[in-house]
Parts: structure tokens; C-alpha cells; sequence
């Protein structure tokens, strides 16, 4: 059904129809129901908070039975958060707010333990990109320029491989 046809069979609806429909869909369906949810109660703060631990737990997880748990390290924890977040229509500086914490909490971790797999630079080079992007197009790149420039700075520090990459997207708006 196109969207067109979709508007002319809600057209054709009384109000209580209407009704009955969104709230069978609210029922039958979670991500309606999350939709509405944070439509009428967004809690923004909250989510945050709670996405930033769970992908802080991704590289310093909590301690279980008195032993540490094995870091996981995975990019698809942020983002699985961004596109929520994107999804519920979440201020565009919060989604840059995780965006860049993902990649804070990467090179902090990373900082502090020997990192082999290539695989772990590429995955921040890419956050670190789609980052900048997302940042252009929402206009809020000056917003967040501090952060991205550290850690930039911060890929110099710790002698990351690919630094040349980070540097080449730096170049791109600086100028």
C-alpha cells in the first residue's frame, strides 16, 4: 500500500476507527508502543544515561561473582542506540553526544590496554566518520568541534595506525 492510498483509507475513517486502529497498533506492535512512550514521556536525559553505561560496560564490564568479566568491545552496542535514538526523533545532540562518547571510551580503554585487532581501529575510524557527517548535516559540527578535534589528538597519542584517516577528515572541514 503506498502512502497515498494508506491517507485515503485513514481519510475514510471516523474518529473512533481511528482510534480503535492506533491503539491495536500500540498494542500489537513494541516499537509503536516505545514510540509513544517517549513521545508523551521523552525521559531524553535518562536514555542517555543509560545508553552511555551500557557502552561503557561494553569495555569496562561490571564485575560478576568477585572476577571481572572479558571486555566485549563492540561498535554495534552504540549503534544500535544511535539508530533508536534517531528512530524516536531524539535531539540531534544527544545522538552526537553518544556518537562521540563511543569513541571516548574506546580510546580511553584503549589507552590502558594493548589493542591487536585492526579490526577495533577501522570499527572507530568508521563511528569517528559518521560522527563528523552527522554532525555536518545537523549543523552542530562548531558545537562539538573541541571533542573531535581531542580525539583526533587523542589517535596521535596513542600512535593509532590509521591516524592519517582521522587527519584526513579533520583537513576536510578546517579548512
Amino acid at each position: 500500500m503506498s502512502k497515498r492510498d494508506l491517507k485515503k483509507y485513514l481519510a475514510e475513517l471516523n474518529k473512533e476507527q481511528l482510534e480503535e486502529q492506533i491503539i491495536e497498533l500500540y498494542e500489537k506492535f513494541s516499537p509503536v508502543k516505545v514510540y509513544y512512550n517517549f513521545v508523551f514521556n521523552p525521559k531524553e536525559e535518562t536514555l542517555l544515561q543509560e545508553c552511555k553505561l551500557k557502552i561503557s560496560n561494553e569495555y569496562y564490564p561490571l564485575k560478576k561473582a568477585g572476577r571481572r568479566n572479558k571486555p566485549k568491545m563492540r561498535r554495534s552496542v552504540a549503534q544500535k542506540y544511535i539508530k533508536h535514538f534517531a528512530l524516536l526523533g531524539v535531539d540531534p545532540f544527544i545522538i552526537a553526544d553518544v556518537m562521540l562518547y563511543n569513541i571516548e571510551i574506546a580510546q580511553t580503554f584503549s589507552s590502558e590496554h594493548i589493542i591487536k585487532q585492526d579490526l577495533f581501529f577501522k570499527s572507530m575510524y568508521n563511528s569517528f566518520e559518521q560522527a563528523v557527517i552527522f554532525l555536518i548535516a545537523n549543523g552542530i559540527l562548531n558545537d562539538f568541534k573541541t571533542r573531535i578535534l581531542a580525539i583526533h589528538n587523542e589517535t596521535i597519542t596513542q600512535k593509532w595506525y590509521n591516524e592519517p584517516e582521522f587527519n584526513a577528515i579533520i583537513e576536510r572541514f578546517e579548512y
